[in-house]
């Protein structure tokens, strides 16, 4: 054997060894950060586990307390609901509460709905996303465990239903809540690596926060989409009134469904009125169609929520436009959500004046 065969053959060895290291290195650092991301709590009386994932709030509560007030939610500590099950308030003491959510295990779908949410929220950390703490998997449930929300959700504080306290929306803080759900909705379909598109943005399943911060919420629906695709193929789901017209037609879903169902929303925060107000119902019209045949007559005054008493009319009629755009009957000729984002960024000004 030459001197060369023997120097390529342990060239050869010295490659394949430093590769197999490198993969075990790299699986150790994976499963390390693993670890310290969750830790992982074993329920024996159920059968269930429950994972939640570190944080600063999370690493003050002791994990056997936490697994017992989750396991004693009743109805009394239901707050809301959704299409796949409950959401109630978990009080762990004074100043640590959490908002559950309970996802029945009836279907496959309901299983998939679980998964998706977990999925798509994994690593995001977004001022203007929901935070996810944890989840619990038993046999015959699953729970998520999210940041809860004390203001409750936007269509809650706008339609006026049940509440504590009665909440009246200036335009500053609509406003507020328009671009806050914006940046949000943008992260997911920009920022994110794949991409997410939610498929079910709407007034409820935009929270606000202590300081009326808009979060989005409510992944049960979302979809991850790799960058270098248009749309995923998808069965029709999601809330009538704020479904882009394509969607029913073509079952596609993309990112500009998602921002004609922000432009639905915006206008819910001009208006006051809900997509599925009875009114439109008995008239055979929808809020957009209202709304698009008042703004081509140059009368949005005449649309506007009449709770809104001050106000610049230059921002309200940009919004409404910004909203129009959003709701173009073409996907195509609807902005990006970076776009809308920008759009809403530039028409605040400084002074208001009352209208």
């Amino acid at each position: 054997m030459t001197t060369n065969t023997r120097f390529l053959g342990l060239y050869i060895t010295i490659c394949v060894l430093a590769f197999i290291i490198s993969k075990i290195t790299i699986a150790v650092l994976c499963y390390c950060r693993w670890q310290k991301k969750q830790f992982v709590i074993q329920d024996t009386f159920s059968g269930g586990k429950l994972v939640l994932f570190r944080s600063p709030k999370i690493k003050t509560l002791k994990s056997n307390v936490f697994l017992k007030k989750t396991m004693k939610l009743t109805n009394k500590d239901r707050i809301g609901s959704g299409g796949y099950g409950m959401v109630y308030k978990l009080t762990i003491n004074e100043s640590t509460s959490f908002a559950v959510k309970k996802l029945r295990k009836e279907t496959a779908e309901h299983d998939r709905g679980f998964e998706r949410e977990l999925e798509a929220m994994g690593d995001i950390k977004h001022r203007n996303i929901v935070t996810l703490y944890g989840y619990y998997s038993a046999p015959n449930f699953n729970l998520l465990i999210y940041e809860l929300m004390p203001n409750g959700s936007l269509d809650v504080v706008l339609h006026g239903r049940t509440m504590e306290k009665m909440i009246v929306l200036d335009w500053d803080a609509r406003y507020k809540i328009a671009l806050g759900a914006a940046r949000g909705i943008s992260y997911l379909h920009h920022d994110c690596i794949p991409h997410i598109i939610h498929r079910d943005i709407k007034s409820s399943n935009i929270l606000l926060d202590e300081n009326m911060e808009a979060r989005v919420s409510d992944f049960g629906l979302a979809t991850l989409i790799d960058q270098d695709k248009t749309h995923v193929s998808t069965l029709v789901a999601g809330t009538f009134g704020y479904l882009a017209p394509e969607y029913f037609d073509t079952g596609r879903a993309t990112t500009k469904g998602d921002v004609y169902s922000f432009g639905v929303v915006l206008l819910e925060l001009l208006t006051g009125r809900k997509p599925t107000d009875e009114s439109f119902i008995e008239e055979g019209t929808r809020l957009v169609t209202w709304v698009k045949t008042v703004v081509e007559d140059k009368k949005e005054e005449y649309v506007l929520d009449e709770r809104l008493e001050c106000y610049h009319a230059d921002e309200i009629n940009h919004v409404f436009n910004i909203a129009l755009m959003c709701l173009e009957t073409e996907p195509s000729k609807r902005p990006n959500m970076s776009e809308v984002v920008k759009m809403l960024e530039n028409i605040k000004t400084d002074k208001i004046t009352c209208s």
